[in-house]
């Protein structure tokens, strides 16, 4: 059985190990460092390490201005507080001088659980893509988690990055990150289903019920949400004709919508969305509340089946 991690504790190990390499890098935290992993940061650089409290909007603010000063900020909080609450800071002091700052969202998603509907971030990636020059990465396993953690650093502007409470599968193999390249896990002619963060393992185990019964997909994973891979989008919806997308988050402004974007009017094809469909999530176990909006690879696979 793989390894399973969260990606939300690779990626505070790979801050504290950019830590050691940059010393420009900073972190800010809203009171949850022991959640959001921000704690080994926290451990290993107490100077560089300022603590906002249950305070987000002055967290932005205070990384929007460190970063006038040639720091790299990485702000930490849960998703619905770092993205939801803080949302007019991110917009307005964040995006719109276009700064170099850092934000990530950790206990993103269904996958929460117990926690509830209030804080299961669904609409993240959505209000993130809506900013202009906002780059959004919702890495799949914690390899691609530690990738995207360098990749960001070096890259100039604004960055929204998702990880998730849950722990899940490592990825047998080790994919290339590139911010704004997708990667191409399996490629099969009869459909091409592109998914992101936590479904990249479910589509995986989805991909082997189908082969089973003699279906064949594409799978991609779709790391970079934005900049959206327009090339490798277009490619394999022409190619496979049959195009879905996956996302443990709302089907309204998320990757459904970013593809849909590419392929209108440019690639003739039958689609569908499987996410969450204008609905809050709900309590429960993690896996248990995945299962009830249809989002484990069981029932992945019936949905593809049943749309092919």
């Amino acid at each position: 059985m793989a390894e399973k991690i969260a990606t939300r504790e690779a990626y505070g190990k790979a801050l504290a190990e950019l830590g050691r390499i940059n010393d420009k890098v900073i972190a800010f935290d809203a009171d949850l460092s022991g959640s959001t992993m921000s704690k080994f940061f926290r451990a290993e650089f107490p100077d560089r390490f300022f603590e906002a409290g249950i305070a987000e909007a002055n967290m932005i603010s205070m990384a929007a201005g460190a970063s006038t000063m040639g720091l790299i900020p990485f702000c930490s909080s849960f998703a619905m507080f770092a993205t939801g609450r803080a949302y007019e800071q991110i917009r307005n002091s964040v995006g719109y001088p276009g700064f170099n700052v850092k934000i990530c969202g950790s206990h993103a998603g269904l996958s929460v659980g117990e926690d509830g509907a209030t804080h299961q971030c669904l609409e993240d990636v959505a209000l993130m893509r809506l900013i202009p020059g906002m780059t959004v990465i919702a890495p799949a396993d914690a390899k691609e988690a530690r990738k995207a953690v360098f990749a960001i650093a070096e890259h100039e502007g604004p960055v929204y990055i998702r990880t998730a409470r849950l722990a899940t599968p490592v990825l047998e193999e080790d994919y290339p990150f590139e911010i704004g390249k997708a990667n191409l896990l399996t490629k099969g002619p009869d459909a091409v289903v592109f998914a992101y963060g936590l479904m990249v393992a479910e589509v995986l185990e989805a991909y082997k019920i189908l082969k089973a019964q003699g279906i064949d997909i594409t799978i991609v994973n779709m790391h970079t949400i934005k900049p959206i891979d327009r090339e490798c989008v277009l490619r394999e919806a022409a190619r496979c004709k049959k195009v879905f997308t996956l996302e443990e988050a709302t089907t309204i402004g998320g990757i459904g919508d970013a593809v849909s974007d590419v392929l209108l009017g440019n690639v003739a094809c039958k689609f569908r969305k499987i996410g969450v469909h204008d609905e809050f999530g709900r309590s429960g176990k993690a896996l248990d509340v995945l299962r009830a909006f249809g989002l484990q690879s069981d029932l992945i696979a019936e949905e593809i089946m049943a749309n092919l």
